[in-house]
């Protein structure tokens, strides 16, 4: 073998070993997902509006309507939330006429969590919850615009960036 070409091999090999060396991968500097307050709190009540939206869609009759409701809960309120649904579903009650957000607004913010608080009063005044054999299931004494703590857990996989935890009355401003 002639000189030149074990020098080129040599330059080859060296080159292989030393220039195509995997390069230690960059670790990415994690960012936050919301850069501000305001957008953590428009994110959280994007949510909520579309977790309204996705009840008021719901067919109690057709079990498949649930998964959008489902998708936008966690913890207890999903629990709650299927096991209401399931429920009805299974009792052949329906539920017609449709919530509506009359207020919304910021309530808190867990320091060093990823959790949110916002204050809601919901107009429940045209919904309807039907036996199966026609009677009502309202209550007479039921409140028209109910009074709600809406409480959202940061989630990376959610839509939004939030998933509803737990829904639960509230007292205090806003007044409903």
């Amino acid at each position: 073998m002639s000189r030149r070409v074990i020098v080129s091999a040599a330059v080859i090999v060296l080159g292989l070993l030393t220039g195509c060396a995997a390069q230690p991968a960059s670790s990415p500097t994690p960012s936050p997902r919301f850069t501000s307050e305001a957008d953590a709190y428009k994110a959280a009540e994007d949510t909520y509006r579309a977790y309204v939206d996705a009840l008021n869609s719901v067919d109690t009759t057709e079990a498949a309507t649930f998964g959008p409701v489902f998708a936008l809960t966690t913890a207890e309120q999903n629990s709650s939330d299927k096991k209401a649904l399931t429920a009805y579903h299974a009792a052949g009650v329906t539920v017609s006429g449709k919530s509506k957000i009359t207020k919304i607004a910021p309530a808190a913010r867990i320091a060093g969590a990823a959790t949110i608080e916002l204050a809601v009063c919901l107009d429940v005044s045209a919904v309807e919850v039907t036996n199966k054999d026609g009677s009502s299931r309202v209550n007479p004494d039921r409140v028209d615009v109910q009074s709600l703590a809406i409480h959202l857990d940061e989630d990376d996989h959610a839509t939004f960036g939030y998933l509803i935890s737990l829904v639960e009355g509230r007292e205090g401003e806003p007044a409903c």
